[in-house]
């Protein structure tokens, strides 16, 4: 089941409390870069390379995605076989399990909003909390 299913799903049912939807992780979304690990030791290395670089490699692709506020998550994309490493494949897994990692960082952030606004419609004048710190 993919996302896009799941968000058709929701709709059908009329969901409609506050949610993460894959057009706000989309929209949260600023940078993408990818790479392969071989890509990663040669840039790390400033190109001296002293030896052969392991061939597999190049079959480990990085997907790191900025997001709005600059936090980074990252995912990856690993080909067991040699002869089905396909760049552009590899490159999709990498970021679809680079955004399978926002969607708690960004249900994180809703749930805290919600409770903020929870407690401010709870004690308005903030009273509670201003005890609270008091004491």
């Amino acid at each position: 089941m993919t996302d896009q299913s799941i968000e058709q799903e929701i709709k059908a049912k009329g969901l409609t409390a506050p949610r993460i939807t894959p057009d706000d992780i989309e929209a949260n979304i600023t940078n993408e870069y990818y790479f392969t690990a071989q890509n990663g030791v040669i840039g790390a290395n400033c190109g001296a390379i002293n030896g052969p670089i392991v061939h597999s490699l190049c079959l480990l692709t990085f997907c790191v995605i900025v997001l709005r506020n600059g936090f980074t998550v990252t995912g990856e994309s690993a080909c067991a076989s040699p002869e089905n490493f396909d760049a552009e494949v590899g490159r999709k897994i990498s970021r679809q399990n680079a955004v399978q990692k926002i969607w708690p960082l960004m249900g994180y952030e809703l749930r805290n909003h919600l409770a903020w606004v929870h407690a401010v419609m709870e004690d308005p004048s903030g009273t509670k909390q201003l005890e609270a710190i008091a004491e």
